[in-house]
């Protein structure tokens, strides 16, 4: 894979940001399991061989989790191969709802251009685990590769690999080479050779190729292009950009390969630095996003963090602390909240609101919400203000800046669709309260562009009872993300906000 929280001990209020959308618009604990019993399954299930079709199918709508144990991420994963510990990961996959387990396989680890029998034996071991876990497995060939002058070499060994696999029902897909890059005109002509020959050795397996997060559509669109006379049979997106606007991406990446099917094969956000609610947001908003678009299969990175260590010192993401904490799970399995979000999604199909923390009533930690301009006034937590739970948020003594009013800032779950009518609710109420207090609605292009605001009625001046602020609007033309902001500026007195009832 490629590679601000306000300060307060804990969120409040039960604010919730409601959407009225057209008529017809589009942890838990590792399970305890016998490793030896699940590694010494037989090789293959008994099944009637798969087809192309069959396989695609199940492409299409896989629940893949990207995999590493903790302690041994890329090609540690397999020189210190530990069946133990994969068997106790893969039980908590499982028990997420993962369907289908991503693992990447390494040339020079295993073996060029003759693979290991010692690693040939360590791959059939895992499909083996994972098959006892009713997983799938996606299997990604060409990692921390450029021997793109030796084809033949190449050939012989993706050949090896597979032969045992080429009408196994456990293994699903090939990714031919993870995250190409398709202006590398040597890769190119590699990828013109290889898959040709990988698909006459295996004609019913699916084959794709990922593109890395910087990449994106446009590298979707120049693979497509280069490999017309060799076409994949679907493209493999990963997306690491703005998790609002996750729907507009997901668009690009398939009108650039229309009308072959995308999967995201990857996606996610470290929680270093950040916060838990910040990851469990952006899958939500992911998930939400692709189900929008048709995608039906958002592999998260990955199911667990890295410990010190973990991932080889010859891997240039060693050496930057987030890519340590992409997982779903802690180091020692304890679950983060994005756990609950991609087990929601996967096993009920819904990804509720309540990560964004709309009640205000969740640890910092696992709050999305965020200040903005804090210089001019930073929102704390209060219990003595609350209008219903435990809970209110305070703005006292706020000044604003050159760019506006201080403010509590979240986005929706729910993408953001130009013409759509979108409301939003709040209570506030004031002690000698001044200046303004109100919420808005603002909208972003697909640059992150800022286009407009709708604001909504604002919290008289002095002191106040509870006042619903009401902003309901339609998002303009070219609008593909929103922010809510609760605004208090130019106060020298006290506003709480708090608590909303959804319309």
């Amino acid at each position: 894979m490629n590679s601000a929280r306000f300060g307060a001990t804990a969120l409040v209020s039960s604010l919730l940001l409601t959407l009225a959308l057209p008529a017809n618009p589009i942890h838990a604990n590792p399970i305890q399991a016998n490793p030896i019993h699940a590694a010494t399954t037989p090789a293959k299930a008994s099944a009637a061989a798969p087809t192309m079709a069959t396989r695609m199918a199940a492409v299409k709508v896989a629940k893949t989790i990207n995999y590493y144990p903790s302690t041994a991420g890329w090609s540690a994963m397999w020189t210190g191969f530990d069946p133990v510990r994969i068997e106790a990961d893969l039980a908590r996959a499982a028990a997420l709802g993962a369907d289908n387990v991503r693992i990447i396989v390494f040339p020079q680890t295993f073996g060029f251009p003759a693979p290991k029998a010692e690693y040939t034996e360590r791959l059939r071991k895992f499909v083996s685990i994972a098959g006892a876990h009713g997983m799938t497995v996606k299997l990604t060939l060409f990692d921390w590769w450029a021997g793109y002058t030796d084809v033949t070499g190449s050939i012989t060994w993706a050949k090896a690999v597979l032969a045992p696999y080429a009408d196994d029902p456990r293994v699903t897909t090939v990714e031919v080479k993870n995250e190409f890059q398709p202006g590398d005109a040597a890769a190119v002509a590699w990828a013109r050779k290889v898959i040709p020959a990988i698909r006459a050795a295996a004609p019913a397996m699916p084959l794709t190729l990922s593109v890395d997060g910087q990449t994106g559509a446009p590298g979707l669109a120049k693979i497509k292009a280069a490999l017309a006379a060799t076409p994949l049979d679907y493209y493999d997106f990963h997306f690491y950009g703005t998790s609002e606007r996750a729907l507009a991406e997901i668009r690009k990446a398939q009108a650039a390969v229309a009308p072959a099917p995308i999967v995201i094969g990857e996606t996610g956000l470290s929680t270093t630095p950040g916060r838990d609610g910040d990851q469990a947001a952006f899958l939500a908003r992911v998930f939400r996003a692709a189900r929008e678009a048709g995608v039906g299969s958002v592999a998260p990175w990955t199911l667990n963090d890295f410990a010190s260590g973990a991932i080889p010192a010859n891997s240039s993401v060693s050496r930057l602390p987030a890519q340590y904490t992409f997982g779903l799970h802690r180091t020692d399995g304890a679950a983060k909240l994005a756990a609950s979000v991609v087990r929601t999604a996967w096993t009920t199909g819904a990804t509720p609101n309540s990560v964004l923390d709309l009640s205000f009533e969740a640890t910092a930690a696992d709050s999305p919400w965020r200040q903005n301009l804090p210089a001019a006034g930073a929102a704390v937590v209060t219990t003595g203000t609350p209008r219903t739970g435990k809970y209110s948020a305070k703005f006292s003594r706020t000044t604003r800046t050159s760019s506006g009013l201080p403010s509590l800032v979240t986005s929706p779950v729910t993408p953001v669709q130009a013409g759509y009518r979108w409301r939003a609710e709040a209570y506030a109420r004031g002690t000698a309260a001044t200046g303004i207090t109100e919420i808005a609605l603002s909208w972003f292009d697909v640059n992150g562009k800022w286009i407009s605001q709708n604001t909504s009625n604002r919290l008289p001046a002095g002191t106040t009872g509870w006042t619903k602020l009401v902003v309901e609007t339609v998002a303009p033309a070219g609008a593909t993300s929103v922010q809510l902001h609760l605004k208090s500026g130019d106060n020298t007195g006290t506003v709480w906000f708090d608590d909303v009832a959804m319309s």
